[in-house]
């Protein structure tokens, strides 16, 4: 085996416990549900071969949607899950970046394993992620996606040159950089320059679609030259020499608002094809694009004269408002061939209030054929032989006929007149007629002729076929990221919205990615060349390999370990709530909770809401007697825990352990925060052991139904939850610290200790009740730091070699971290103050000693980090991974290692 697969067949072996307990502990949180611990585990397992879901681990919608973009890439998978270095390379990586690369590189690889072939419905990626924060300028700043992808490809591309013998047989570079040639003509030269390129950008701006984009990229507009007495113009133009088999596209959608002074969202609309041809952009078709282009321009100088010309038909006129010019030939002859009347307008509207039937508004609705002659005759007599309703012209009245006067119309005009005006105004629209429609047909036909011109053979022999869409909703400041990805296998278009996938459409597609209507728009183009079929399926056998056949040895045992956690963790969760869930003694039963009281019950509707009916696992239950509805269960339940929330809390001790309401209540959490959690606790199915509990768990599944979205911020419920996981996470870091204290691993017990002191704080600064005495930490951080400073500073004055090294790496690692960390703290004990004080105190004191001159030099390296760490950053060793066990555990442990420590007194913390 090479030694990649070594180190991780041991680290599976080592930790592999505590990290997939951990990882089965963080599946419980949910994004946009709830995400507390009586959440269904139903909701957890993975359906059949759906894919599997990222879970947001806190703004990391950018790294779900790239993720997934690139695993559901098989070529991609394969490079990923198959990657290993040779025990040569390895011993060659001394170097924080190669050590970052191979770390992420592993931790990438166990992620993807799990998305093929854990039993989970989504997974946690917070170890790999973690690994990406640090290249960022925050850890809580949402990333730009095209920030991520670089910083991605980037870690990547190192990691594979480790092994690869040159840039070019690197398979990162192999699969997403490709060339392009820039071309400059200036003072009459060409000068080329060839550069390479991973994620090309593309502006939207200005454009409709791709293609208009990519034209726009190409090619340069020409400058005149400000520094010549001559008028010399220079251009440049683009061409891809070498395409890559992934071919990605930057839309950018952001640009500096400069009077606003911040960066403001493009909502242009963008269209894009599944499948587009790069010929014409490649540089060994440019004589032939060059042709197109002139062909092209031509066309475009023809069609926009011909689009000018038919919108002065269509909108015609010399004052502000413009109508098309055949409408307003149609008028005047309505106007002309309207019946002649002698009296005035002021007594034409007397006549027309006296006389509300109008006799004299008659008027043509349409002229004759153009092929029809007829005479002044046949005129008078088809006037006088139209006495109908009239019909009303919104050019000619502005009113109902009813309501308003009779229309314009001529004082006088003789036959010879009347025929004269018609005849012109018959030819003339007519020919206006005709020459709208021959525009028109113009227009079709140019546009159809440009349409076409890149459509013939010769220049679709480079298809590239989408493959991924990354959209972006909201503006510049924040938002939300998914991705739309083609499934090559059942060839259909799926959505990836971190742990929710679902089954999606081009339509859809088309609706949430073009951008223009919504917030909404792709920000991200993945392309791959369609004419390589093993970018989707396997290289021998042509075929798609699917599950946990296509992960190598090590990582198919990973994945079972995991899945063998996996099925642990849902039966303790069926072991917890049937514990839970246990009728209580009679003394539990008829304690009525001093505060808040029982009123406070009354929100908690007793009869349960109408149903559409039980289901039939319910009804086989149910049907031989249906249990009657056990309101007092819940209020049994709520007294309990509020009378066990008003214990006091000693070392020894603390309720809070116990459950979460006691969590609640301590903390003052408000009522509908308890009331839902509360009702949770019974809502589990696998609680349905006896009749009663039946009961109680259709009551609560009812009442939880009353809930409205509007009536709970499931944003503030959730984040009480995750106060008391953290809060439960600090009793589990303290308790291992101390139980590595015992056994004098203390290392391992200040990393824990340090990392069980700064959580706590951070629940702290929300009220005193939301974590633990921070004394009491205090105390055994300081004996164990005390304590490990004490023995690395024997192994670095022994002289001894190793042992210098040894006492370096344990000052390096974990003493001045922790020295750096109490002295940013505002709040730090005397004690504590006077502890780290004697530890530089005895570092100031080696300088003294006799000692080698190497010796000399190293402490003279180490001593300034021991007294300022003001200038450095931080970098606290992340403990392994752990599991929040269940309260009786937690109970134990705690009264466990505070009986050995202090042979069964009380602690008491100076």
């Amino acid at each position: 085996k090479d030694e990649l697969q070594t180190a991780i067949e041991l680290s599976l072996q080592e930790s592999h416990n505590a990290s997939a307990e951990e990882n089965a502990a963080r599946m419980k949180r949910k994004r946009c549900e709830a995400q507390s611990e009586m959440c269904s585990p139903a909701d957890w397992i993975r359906q059949d071969d759906w894919p599997v879901g990222i879970r947001n681990v806190g703004n990391t919608c950018w790294f779900s949607a790239v993720i997934q973009s690139l695993f559901h890439l098989p070529v991609f998978k394969r490079l990923v899950l198959n990657y290993h270095l040779s025990e040569q390379v390895l011993e060659k990586c001394k170097s924080h970046s190669d050590k970052r690369n191979i770390a992420f590189m592993q931790e990438l690889r166990c992620l993807f394993a799990l998305m093929v072939g854990s039993t989970r419905r989504f997974v946690d990626p917070s170890a790999a992620v973690e690994l990406l924060r640090e290249a960022f300028r925050t850890s809580e700043a949402q990333q730009d996606v095209s920030e991520f992808s670089h910083k991605l490809l980037d870690w990547l591309e190192d990691a594979f040159q480790l092994a690869a013998k040159d840039k070019q047989q690197n398979p990162m570079v192999q699969l997403f950089y490709g060339t392009f040639v820039t071309e400059r003509r200036h003072e009459g030269k060409t000068l080329c320059n060839t550069e390479q390129f991973g994620q090309y950008p593309l502006q939207v701006n200005g454009f409709n679609n791709l293609d208009e984009c990519l034209e726009g990229a190409m090619v340069e507009k020409e400058i005149e030259s400000l520094h010549s007495d001559h008028s010399i113009t220079s251009g440049r133009e683009r061409w891809f020499k070498k395409l890559p088999p992934v071919l990605t596209f930057e839309l950018s959608r952001f640009e500096f608002n400069t009077q606003l002074g911040r960066p403001e969202k493009i909502h242009k609309k963008l269209e894009f094809p599944q499948i587009i041809y790069m010929d014409r952009y490649l540089h060994k078709n440019i004589q032939q694009t060059h042709e197109r282009r002139g062909e092209v321009k031509k066309l475009k100088e023809q069609l926009a004269a011909f689009q000018q010309k038919y919108e002065c038909y269509k909108n015609y006129g010399s004052g502000p408002a413009k109508y098309p010019l055949a409408d307003m030939l149609q008028f005047v002859l309505e106007f002309a061939t309207t019946k002649p009347t002698s009296v005035s307008p002021a007594e034409d509207l007397r006549l027309a209030a006296s006389s509300p039937t109008p006799t004299n508004n008659v008027h043509f609705t349409a002229l004759s054929e153009p092929g029809d002659t007829d005479s002044s005759e046949g005129l008078v007599s088809s006037v006088s032989s139209c006495q109908r309703t009239p019909i009303y012209k919104p050019f000619t009245q502005c009113r109902h006929p009813i309501d308003c006067p009779p229309h314009p119309a001529p004082h006088s005009i003789t036959d010879e007149e009347l025929h004269f005006v018609k005849t012109c105004l018959q030819r003339w629209r007519t020919e206006v007629e005709n020459d709208i429609n021959e525009l028109k047909a113009s227009i079709d036909r140019l546009t159809q002729t440009l349409e076409g011109m890149y459509s013939d053979n010769s220049l679709c022999q480079v298809p590239y076929r989408l493959h991924a869409v990354l959209v972006h909703e909201g503006q510049a400041s924040a938002g939300h990221y998914w991705a739309y990805i083609y499934d090559h296998a059942n060839q259909r278009w799926m959505k990836y919205n971190d742990i929710s996938i679902t089954e999606s459409s081009w339509e859809e597609l088309e609706r949430d990615s073009f951008g223009g209507m919504t917030n909404a728009s792709a920000y991200c183009l993945m392309y791959i060349d369609d004419r390589l079929p093993h970018l989707i399926t396997d290289d021998e056998t042509g075929q798609v390999l699917r599950g946990m056949d296509s992960l190598p040895p090590v990582l198919r045992r990973y994945v079972h370990e995991d899945n063998r956690w996996f099925q642990q963790e849902l039966s303790e969760w069926e072991e917890q709530f049937c514990q839970t869930a246990a009728p209580q003694g009679e003394s539990t039963a008829s304690v009525e909770p001093p505060h808040p009281g029982p009123d406070d019950e009354q929100q908690i509707p007793v009869e349960p809401a109408p149903q559409s009916g039980p289901s039939t696992e319910e009804q086989d239950q149910g049907a031989a007697s249906e249990p009657q509805p056990d309101p007092e269960a819940f209020h049994e339940e709520y007294s309990r825990l509020y009378e066990l929330s008003q214990e006091e809390t000693t070392p020894q001790e603390d309720p809070r352990l116990q459950h979460s309401l006691v969590y609640f209540f301590q903390n003052k959490a408000p009522k509908r925060i308890i009331e839902r959690t509360l009702l949770e606790q019974f809502t589990d199915r696998n609680l349905s052991f006896d009749e009663r509990a039946i009961s109680i768990m259709r009551e609560a599944r009812a009442k939880l139904r009353l809930i409205k979205p509007e009536d709970m911020d499931m944003d503030e419920y959730m984040q009480w939850h995750d106060d008391y996981r953290l809060f439960r996470t600090v009793f589990v870091y303290l308790l291992t610290g101390l139980e590595h204290y015992q056994h004098g691993k203390l290392r391992e017990a200040l990393n824990y200790l340090a990392h069980a002191y700064e959580t706590n704080a951070t629940l702290l600064k929300n009220g005193e009740k939301r974590g633990m005495d921070k004394s009491l930490i205090a105390v055994y951080r300081r004996k164990c730091l005390t304590a490990l400073n004490e023995s690395a500073s024997r192994q670095f004055c022994s002289g001894e070699e190793s042992k210098v090294e040894e006492g370096v790496a344990i000052m390096d690692e974990a003493v001045i971290p922790c020295l750096h960390l109490m002295s940013r703290d505002p709040a730090l004990s005397q004690e504590d103050r006077d502890a780290m004080e004697s530890i530089r105190s005895h570092w100031c004191c080696c300088l003294g000693q006799d000692m080698d001159d190497s010796l000399q030099v190293k402490l003279g390296e180490l001593l300034p980090r021991v007294l300022d760490g003001s200038a450095e950053t931080v970098v606290l060793k992340d403990p392994p991974k752990v599991h929040v066990n269940q309260a009786h555990d937690l109970c134990s442990r705690l009264a466990a290692v505070m009986e050995s420590i202090h042979n069964t007194s009380i602690v008491i913390v100076k």
